[in-house]
């Protein structure tokens, strides 16, 4: 009976974690953004699911040639010459198998839009960003670290 009782503790700490994993090899949720020229920490985004759409939203700027608290001075519409900080840099992106795709991200240093992929690790710790203009063999990727 002992050794039920211990199999099936066993088995719920195993399902358990197999739904944690899940739960975090998502791209929900709090990452600090690495700068993919300099290798230096950015910012702190949060992405969330509104309906199975992702946005992005800027909650700390960490790194900035313009001082603590930039202004979006490239961007145009709306956006230009608004704080990043609180800033949405990324919508309309939806899972498609082991990605999230079809949606556009900002880059606030440029105030350009580019059509976004987003790849979280097996492990769920790091995402990688990939911007592009057309397909996606053209373009940049960052590697993002989740936040706790």
């Amino acid at each position: 009976m002992k050794s039920l009782l211990r199999l099936a503790v066993a088995t719920a700490l195993m399902l358990g974690a197999g739904a944690v994993f899940a739960a975090e090899n998502t791209p929900v949720g709090t990452w600090k953004t690495i700068d993919d020229e300099t290798g230096k920490p950015k910012s702190i985004v949060k992405i969330t699911d509104e309906g199975g759409e992702l946005k992005a939203t800027v909650v700390e700027v960490l790194q900035s040639e313009e001082g603590p608290h930039p202004i979006c001075k490239n961007c145009d519409g709306e956006r230009k010459n608004k704080p990043i900080e609180g800033m949405n840099i990324m919508w309309g992106v939806h899972k498609d198998g082991d990605i999230w795709d079809g949606g556009k991200i900002l880059d606030p240093k440029t105030g350009k839009v580019y059509k976004v992929k987003l790849q979280p690790s097996e492990d769920g710790s790091k995402l990688t960003v990939r911007g592009y203009i057309g397909f996606s063999l053209i373009g940049r990727s960052q590697e993002w670290q989740r936040q706790q």
